[in-house]
């Protein structure tokens, strides 16, 4: 399993824009059949199946292996990655899914700060050194340069992760999330008192 995958094919990213396809592509961060997975999400083996073969045809599911059961070929199935990237240029490809992408983006970033809540509560706070780093900031970006800043971020990242990505050394956790700034309407104009 990678670390992550960058998805630069439309197919991909309208693969992921499912929530139920998302939830099984969680499901398959360790090896499991439809039927497990179908067992853990309350749904039919036949629905969960449908999902990850959509899934293993964008490439984002592999099939690790196979077993027999009864005489039936079960697949064993898991996750191509542990995240996914979309491609800046994708975004304005999907169309009119725009909002169902961004409902799943937001999802994502929920799902992130809850996995980053946890990793950080899990640390061992006795250990003699946690080198660690929190930046938090706000960034103003005209509408017609958001393409070209999401792609310098991007290209930021993925130089990290290229020169940093290998196997050996402390293995670090890097969690960036990128949002609107939500405008606090009640602290304008509230002088009249």
């Amino acid at each position: 399993m990678r670390d992550v995958l960058y998805l630069e094919e439309i197919e991909q990213a309208e693969a992921l824009l499912k929530p139920q396809r998302v939830e099984v592509l969680r499901q398959l961060a360790e090896p499991r059949t439809c039927s497990e997975v179908a067992e853990r999400l309350g749904q039919t083996p036949q629905r969960v199946y449908y999902h990850v073969k959509r899934l293993v045809e964008a490439g984002l599911v592999d099939l690790v292996s196979e077993r027999k059961v009864r005489g039936i070929s079960e697949g064993i199935y898991q996750a191509g990655a542990r995240s996914y990237w979309l491609s800046p240029r994708l975004v304005g490809r999907i169309g009119g899914l725009r909002q169902a992408q961004d409902e799943l983006s937001l999802g994502y970033l929920l799902d992130l700060m809850e996995e980053v809540q946890a990793d950080i509560a899990a640390l061992d706070r006795t250990a003699p050194e946690l080198p660690s780093i929190g930046l938090s900031g706000e960034i103003h970006v005209r509408p017609e340069n958001r393409q070209e800043f999401l792609s310098e971020l991007q290209t930021m990242l993925q130089d990290l992760f290229t020169r940093y990505g290998g196997a050996e050394g402390d293995a670090f956790k890097l969690a960036v999330a990128c949002y609107p700034k939500q405008v606090d309407d009640s602290s304008e104009g509230d002088d009249h008192d």
